[in-house]
């Protein structure tokens, strides 16, 4: 039976997204607790119309210029984010020269090693947060994301942290970081501690800083803070439209 639904329509990109994040936890890549993460995560990109949003666009901007001027940037990878945009992330290492460290909350070696293939699979060549040797420990968090390579996180100044937990955010910020993140909760306080934060789907989101970044780079002026509260004043237009066409 067809699917009522276009394949250019919003839900079943939407659809599509959630199929491929349940075939990553039956491989292994994702915790049980990444699938609840998501489903928040739903809610929110329905609010926004679940389309890249202006506000989006503006952090998206702002995020390119300070990876690509950034002296060692790196790519934080979780479950999640190997299962949704595996290809995406290391196309995105490759145009910004960043390196790529696995950081799990709920970690395993297990499951490290099977991000670690699937990053191995599309194209990555070095991938950090493996070796116990280049361990070491940033303070002011107690789950397993505190581990850290110090080749990689524990050394850059500019940490892109897609689908984060706040904790970790303010650590890396206490570090004396710069934070890249994508949160499509604008109230997180991921999404409030980040120096910039790309309210979007990180499907969709992720490709548009590739694109960004493989531009010619000019300086926006940002301001997270105030980018926040436009995307939350787009949520509510979002939901007044919505209403008034009920």
């Amino acid at each position: 039976m067809k699917s009522p639904i276009p394949k250019s329509h919003p839900r079943a990109q939407s659809l599509y997204i959630r199929e491929k994040l349940v075939a990553a936890f039956d491989d292994g890549l994702v915790a049980k607790e990444g699938l609840m993460a998501h489903g928040r995560g739903e809610a929110f990109d329905y609010l926004l119309g679940e389309k890249t949003a202006r506000s989006a666009k503006k952090a998206t901007k702002a995020a390119a210029f300070m990876l690509m001027h950034a002296q060692n940037p790196v790519i934080s990878v979780n479950g999640n984010v190997a299962g949704l945009c595996p290809k995406e992330i290391v196309q995105l290492a490759k145009a910004t020269e960043a390196k790529i460290e696995v950081n799990l909350f709920y970690s395993s070696e297990e499951r490290k090693r099977k991000i670690h293939r699937v990053l191995k699979k599309n194209g990555a060549v070095q991938i950090l947060g493996l070796n116990k040797k280049n361990s070491i420990r940033i303070s002011g968090l107690d789950s397993a994301r505190r581990i850290v390579d110090v080749n990689g996180i524990y050394s850059a100044d500019v940490v892109l942290v897609p689908l984060e937990d706040g904790d970790r955010t303010q650590a890396l910020k206490n570090a004396g970081k710069k934070v890249i993140t994508f949160d499509l909760n604008p109230l997180s306080r991921t999404a409030q501690t980040a120096d910039i934060t790309i309210v979007d789907n990180i499907v969709r989101g992720i490709r548009n800083l590739i694109l960004e970044c493989r531009k010619n780079q000019s300086k926006v002026k940002f301001d997270n803070k105030k980018n926040l509260s436009d995307a939350i004043l787009e949520i509510r237009d979002n939901l007044t439209r919505k209403a008034n066409h009920a």
